[in-house]
């Protein structure tokens, strides 16, 4: 298996599981890349120590550098909360090694569920192309399939450790794993993450597009509410988005775009709506902008 990675220092997250062990393991004798084999114990798990053994004796065994984080989360921990703890501890192993960016094992199934899941949760378009537009994270096996990763783990004669909250259909990304993404044909897979990557090509046009937009409502941070309310509904949403993304808001879903542009559309002057947690949309009779709480 072929995988192509610029000369650098990467971070390479590795959980233990045949997605991440199959990535260290084409990675390892790479004469060109400086690798740092970073695992993060999420503390979910009774038996999750054994997946850090597992990746600590294989990063010795490849003579790779390892660091390791325990999150003790606790079994009740939500996906984004585990996601939130995980990547935190891979920006701070990222800063301390001056590294060019983390490398993960996300691969074409992965990709497919995190654009149904965004779909459900009404992110937009750019929710659809979201594991591809992380400049700090690179995803070298988002061609590759899961069934080609275990093929070559078994080939290849590899120890991995499965996870057993990977079968709790509690989680979302778990239920459309089994409901979803199992059921479809290769060819399938393959049609939609081809549309994924076309979206992808457009995604930073309409980007600037709405950019353009939000210039023409947005002056010294305050937008004007009258020029906010003629536009059509589907740029209105995109707006928001745009917005709440810049002030570091990504894990929005339809019902708080939703709930925003009715703020904005008939919210009395004075009035103040929490947006998100850190988020809050302060309302005047003809302005309207966001404020980070501290």
């Amino acid at each position: 298996m072929k995988i192509s990675v610029p000369v650098g220092t990467y971070i390479i997250a590795v959980s233990g599981g045949v997605d991440s062990m199959v990535l260290l393991d084409t990675l390892k004798d790479n004469p060109k890349l400086r690798l740092i084999v970073a695992h993060f114990d999420h503390g979910i798990r009774e038996d999750s120590k054994k997946d850090r053994d597992l990746v600590a004796t294989a990063a010795k065994e490849y003579g790779l550098k390892y660091e390791e984080e325990c999150g003790l989360l606790g079994s009740l921990a939500s996906e984004e909360k585990a996601r939130e703890a995980r990547y935190n501890f891979l920006k701070k192993v990222k800063n301390k090694y001056k590294a060019d960016s983390i490398i993960t094992a996300h691969h074409q199934d992965d990709l497919i569920e995190t654009a149904f899941i965004n779909l459900l949760r009404g992110t937009g378009s750019r929710g659809l192309v979201s594991m591809q537009s992380n400049p700090d994270i690179l995803r070298p096996l988002l061609k590759v399939s899961k069934a080609e990763l275990i093929d070559y783990a078994v080939q290849n004669k590899l120890i991995w450790r499965e996870d057993s909250t990977n079968t709790d259909e509690k989680y979302l990304r778990n239920y459309i794993r089994k409901n979803v993404t199992l059921l479809l044909s290769s060819n399938q897979k393959h049609n939609i993450v081809q549309n994924i990557e076309k979206i992808a090509k457009i995604s930073p046009e309409k980007e600037q597009l709405i950019a353009t937009i939000s210039q023409k409502i947005v002056k010294d941070d305050e937008i004007t509410r009258s020029k906010y309310m003629i536009l059509p509904p589907e740029i209105r949403s995109e707006l928001i988005m745009y917005w709440l993304r810049s002030f570091g808001i990504k894990d929005y879903d339809k019902k708080t775009v939703a709930s925003t542009d009715i703020y904005l559309k008939t919210g009395r002057a004075g009035a103040r709506f929490p947006i998100k947690k850190e988020l809050v949309l302060f309302l005047q009779a003809n302005t309207a902008r966001f404020e980070l709480q501290t």
